[in-house]
């Protein structure tokens, strides 16, 4: 049996953290993709575990080698992206990977694998739901929560682009909704 891929992509706050961490805990043989950053590690974070760290012009001479699936400069010289020889790796052992990418980098996965990945966009029940949920959170400032509402709109444009949406109003049937879906995909 082929290993496969499973795309989720989201707006920030709407639960596809949550969704994932879930899945993982299934026996779906699911394993995290694990992304390079050109960030310098946090706290107790290790190379080839939360992620592969690369100094920013080691990242931009694997770009120029088209090393990666998908990547995005967040800010100058801050990148993150998805090595394709990490998730080769992690198929040729026998792995279903998994990824949480943003709108762009899961179409460019899907692009690249095909009928061999899965894309999933979870769904807010709307914005204002959207917005309540971010609040609540209390991690970010007012600022930070209206550019995640702008950016929000304009990742929901790209919700056709998947090959399925689950809206999360309800946690608990859309974590069945994707285990559901992810199971009849990696048995088919």
């Amino acid at each position: 049996m082929s290993e496969k891929l499973i795309i989720f992509s989201a707006p920030s706050g709407s639960g596809k953290s949550t969704i994932i961490n879930f899945l993982l805990k299934k026996n779906l043989n699911l394993a995290f993709s694990i992304s390079a950053t050109s960030r310098p590690p946090r706290g107790t974070e290790q190379n080839g575990v939360e992620y592969f760290f690369l100094s920013p012009e080691e990242f931009k001479r694997r770009i120029a080698n088209d090393e990666f699936l998908e990547y995005e400069e967040v800010y100058k010289d801050r990148f993150y992206g998805t090595l394709k020889s990490q998730v080769e790796k992690q198929l040729n052992s026998g792995q279903n990977v998994i990824f949480d990418v943003d709108v762009v980098g899961g179409c460019n996965i899907k692009r690249f694998y095909g009928e061999r990945a899965l894309s999933i966009f979870i769904q807010p029940p709307s914005i204002e739901e959207l917005r309540k949920r971010l609040i609540e959170r209390g991690t970010d400032s007012p600022e930070i929560i209206e550019s995640r509402i702008a950016k929000a709109n304009f990742e929901l444009s790209f919700a056709p682009k998947f090959d399925k949406i689950i809206i999360n109003d309800d946690l608990e049937k859309a974590e069945t909704e994707a285990f559901n879906v992810i199971n009849e995909f990696i048995h088919s």
